[in-house]
């Protein structure tokens, strides 16, 4: 009779138990089957890949992060779920389940992998973040730029006649009537010799500003009376969008410019163009209007 009993109970289990083996094998497979695109095999990061020497390495570090913590995820979720269900109140039960103060190996565990998680990412952000701030010792283009209320000036040093250098000025993003709003013709443009080593010098004249280029995966602030650098290397012929990533005011949206990847032959070219134009030497700190700064002569309130 006994195992008569329990051959008519085990169809009942055995359907149960399977439906919760095989929906999240489900689930995984209909995942693994769906594939991935090339942008969400970015992380849906902007840009593609390997448009400077840095690119690869920072979307590299955002995936892998990303992997792991949705890894973790799943697994907490998963235990939820799981204890959910196992350890649900059934019909008939009365009462409270059997009460643990604490359970040692398990507090081990829940303190030692998070700290080892935040330690691992620390050191790989470290790591790639000291290879991008590295400086370039000999940069083949060295670039002062300056954000202003609400636009930028390019200083290109040591080039043009006697190494004195050439610039542009920038005015503020035009809005017009029709699609995208704005006049693109006659925003500032940051040229870029194509696999050279650039030095950017970024400075703000007024308040504080940030350099954005979104498909180089990397931004750094302008703050008035102090000097920032990138360095970087383009790889890909192109052109690309950049902003101010820091709200300054009342034209913030409108403080735009383009940055143009170019052969060297090309470069040259338009170096020689702004010196025909007589655009020569550099829009320095002499144009800056921020008054508060050490060694300025700030109107006081007397005066």
């Amino acid at each position: 009779m006994s195992v008569s009993a329990s051959s008519e109970r085990s169809p009942v289990r055995s359907p149960r138990r399977l439906r919760w083996i095989a929906i999240p094998v489900a689930l995984g497979v209909a995942l693994a089957l769906a594939g991935c695109t090339q942008t969400q095999l970015r992380g849906f990061l902007p840009g593609e890949p390997g448009i400077t020497n840095h690119t690869d390495d920072i979307t590299g570090l955002w995936v892998t992060s990303w992997i792991i913590l949705l890894a973790i995820g799943l697994l907490v979720w998963g235990l939820i779920i799981w204890t959910a269900v196992v350890y649900r109140r059934r019909k008939g039960q009365t009462g409270l389940p059997v009460q643990l103060r604490y359970n040692m190996p398990i507090e081990i565990f829940y303190t030692i992998v998070p700290l080892i998680l935040v330690l691992g990412f620390f050191a790989f952000t470290a790591r790639d973040q000291a290879n991008i701030e590295q400086p370039t010792a000999n940069p083949d283009v060295q670039i002062q730029v300056f954000g202003k209320r609400w636009s930028w000036d390019f200083n290109y040093l040591n080039v043009g006649p006697d190494g004195k250098g050439v610039y542009t000025q920038g005015i503020q993003a035009q809005e017009i009537d029709t699609p995208p709003y704005i006049d693109e013709s006659k925003l500032p443009i940051l040229y870029l010799p194509v696999g050279k080593t650039v030095a950017l010098d970024i400075e703000s004249r007024d308040v504080v500003h940030s350099f954005w280029v979104p498909d180089f995966l990397y931004k750094k602030d302008m703050i008035p009376g102090k000097s920032n650098h990138i360095y970087f290397t383009p790889l890909k012929i192109g052109e690309y969008m950049g902003k101010c990533a820091e709200l300054c005011g009342e034209y913030h949206s409108l403080m735009l410019f383009k940055v143009r990847v170019v052969s060297e032959s090309d470069y040259n070219a338009y170096i020689q163009s702004l010196a025909d134009k007589g655009q020569t030497g550099a829009l320095g700190p002499e144009y800056n209007t921020n008054t508060n700064q050490p060694g300025t002569q700030a109107p006081t309130g007397n005066e």
